[in-house]
């Protein structure tokens, strides 16, 4: 196994990335990149690493879905109550990874979690397909349980009872949004030799930008 990572290999030679050619801003250069990313038509286009470090000091990675960029922010939803979901209320500095082979590109986003407000969380939540905002009452995120049967029996019982009421947003589940203090776009190049541009948040709220060697 070893043997065969070791010589798994491709060069990168699709695309380059020079400060000529990016905005002065990173979230309006995000958006370029993810207009370009959705024509790929690749599977999951807004699929995205969350990672989050715990009290105890070990970090934890799991991806999630992207579901707006606002704000000056990258927004996502999730259950509060789920592992993230606590970590992120302990300690609210959180990094996020996007990886794009098909473009042979990545973005890199550190900054700080806020929770989006009760109405934001709504709008999306009222958005969702009916099974989907049922889900969100039925799955005890991140919390051990005996086996799949479990789920399915909770998942019948919150059926029936929605069959007579409004499936409203459960007080456990709604959005964050992601406010960037460092953004780093990479871009694949032949012999490793990368393009990364890295754009800073300076105290003015205008951004430093610096290329880094690959």
């Amino acid at each position: 196994m070893k043997k065969e990572l070791q010589d798994t290999r491709k060069d990168y030679t699709l695309k380059a990335l020079d400060r000529e050619h990016i905005s002065d801003d990173p979230i309006n250069q995000f958006t370029r990149w993810y207009k370009e990313y959705i024509e790929a038509e690749p599977i999951d286009v807004n699929a995205m690493t969350l990672s989050t470090v715990s009290e105890d000091g070990y970090p934890a990675s799991r991806v999630v879905l992207l579901k707006g960029v606002a704000d000056g922010g990258f927004e996502f939803y999730t259950n509060y109550n789920s592992d993230k979901g606590i970590e992120m209320k302990s300690n609210p500095n959180i990094s996020l990874n996007f990886f794009w082979p098909e473009l042979e590109r990545q973005v890199r986003v550190e900054g700080q979690v806020v929770k989006l407000t009760e109405a934001e969380s709504d709008e999306y939540f009222n958005s969702r397909p009916l099974g989907s905002r049922i889900g969100a009452w039925a799955s005890p995120q991140s919390q051990v349980i005996e086996n799949r049967e479990v789920l399915e029996e909770r998942l019948e019982e919150l059926e029936k009872r929605f069959e007579k009421e409004e499936v409203t947003r459960p007080p456990h589940w709604g959005g964050y949004r992601v406010m960037p203090k460092m953004i780093e776009f990479w871009q694949g190049r032949p012999s490793r030799l990368h393009d990364r541009m890295r754009y800073i948040l300076l105290k003015d709220d205008s951004w430093k930008i610096e290329r880094l060697a690959p």
